[in-house]
């Protein structure tokens, strides 16, 4: 065996002497080990791919549907109750047209004062659990035709995935949970049961609602904490699903932000625009101050400006550049060190001289008006 480096592993049986290199990076590049980024879970969000448990709605739906049939049921028991006699009163002594349409007529005007209530609050909560958990969320794509779904070999990957295996399991736990909190409530109640033959018909309705709403309530109850545990577990595995691995994260990172290397380029473009713009400045400077070798900043000044302005100014490579610019147009080149790294440091390009600095440029100034005297003839 080799040495082995950070993350690539070479071996050499040496009868052989043939080499075997692993690069283990691959292997990490491939594992979805990283979070889904925003983009990702909303490009999910789109295909309806979100975290969302039909426990729920179930459990919900119902709560309230057997609550608001606890709620009416007196009102549903006198309506229903009307209604038949008044068919076996009138209605069934003559068989005719009219009063199959009364008949049909009787039953919709009854759906309505006892069925369309609970349809109704069912629809609602029925929406309200969905806006819980996925909000506003419209899409086709997931109700689209595919032929994939056609597939025989996928329709078998999806029959013996581990996410059918999960929802065996839970199917079967939820059977074994309601079962046993169902045996352990009517083991209790059962006996009580034939006496109700001695009860008139409403008392014997109204004793077996009150077995029957305790039942439901207690099974619904548990099928709810059943329910929250399932919306948690769907959750963390749509989480799970949408995992990436890190070569996506920085392919999505390249979509989204744009091509570093191109980035870079366009930065780089970017930079010698400026230094062009900035050098085309350098010839209309009336003096460039400099460290001697380190730094160099170009002043210009004239008539009517508040103060000189710093119109160039560069480190190392740059500031030898604004020198030989500067010679080549016969701009003076004044050294000050302490000036020039004043200057480049607390002025940017394009900004006047502060006041502080005022004393120390205007005899620098002063130097090069000097000079350009002397240079033409004055005494």
């Amino acid at each position: 065996m080799r040495c082995m480096d950070e993350f690539r592993l070479s071996c050499k049986p040496c009868s052989e002497g043939v080499d075997f290199d692993f690069d283990l990076q691959l292997f990490a590049d491939g594992e979805k080990t990283e979070e889904p980024t925003a983009k990702k879970r909303e490009d999910a969000r789109k295909k309806g791919q979100v975290g969302k448990s039909q426990e729920l709605n179930t459990a919900f739906v119902l709560l309230v549907g057997f609550f608001v049939v606890k709620l009416l049921w007196e009102h549903i028991y006198v309506e229903i109750s009307n209604y038949m006699m008044y068919i076996y009163g009138h209605l069934m002594q003559n068989v005719d047209t009219e009063s199959v349409l009364q008949l049909f007529i009787g039953i919709v005007i009854l759906l309505a004062k006892t069925v369309f209530p609970i349809m109704i609050s069912i629809m609602l909560i029925g929406l309200a659990i969905n806006f819980f958990q996925v909000g506003l969320n419209f899409n086709t794509e997931s109700i689209g035709f595919k032929l994939d779904k056609l597939n025989p070999i996928n329709g078998f990957g999806r029959i013996f995935s581990k996410r059918t295996l999960v929802e065996l399991v839970k199917s079967i736990f939820k059977i074994i949970v309601i079962g046993f909190f169902l045996y352990n409530y009517l083991k209790d109640e059962i006996p009580f049961m034939p006496q109700f033959i001695y009860y008139d018909l409403g008392t014997s309705l109204q004793e077996i609602s009150k077995i029957l709403f305790a039942m439901v309530f207690q099974v619904i109850a548990v099928i709810i904490i059943m329910a929250v545990l399932d919306y948690a577990y769907q959750k963390w595995q749509t989480t799970q699903d949408l995992k990436m691995t890190k070569q996506e994260v920085k392919d999505e990172m390249k979509q989204s932000e744009g091509d570093p290397q191109i980035k870079g380029k366009i930065r780089q473009k970017q930079r010698q625009m400026a230094m062009s713009r900035m050098m085309q400045e350098v010839p209309k400077a009336d003096v460039i101050v400099t460290n001697p070798t380190h730094f160099a900043v170009a002043l210009q000044y004239h008539q009517g400006m508040t103060a000189p302005l710093v119109v160039a100014k560069g480190q190392d490579l740059v500031a030898q550049k604004i020198k030989d610019a500067a010679r080549e147009h016969d701009v003076p080149i004044v050294e000050n060190k302490p000036l020039a790294r004043a200057l480049f440091f607390s002025v940017e390009i394009g900004d006047i001289v502060p006041p502080e600095l005022y004393q120390a440029v205007a005899e620098v100034l002063a130097y090069v008006y000097r000079l350009k005297h002397r240079s033409y003839g004055y005494a």
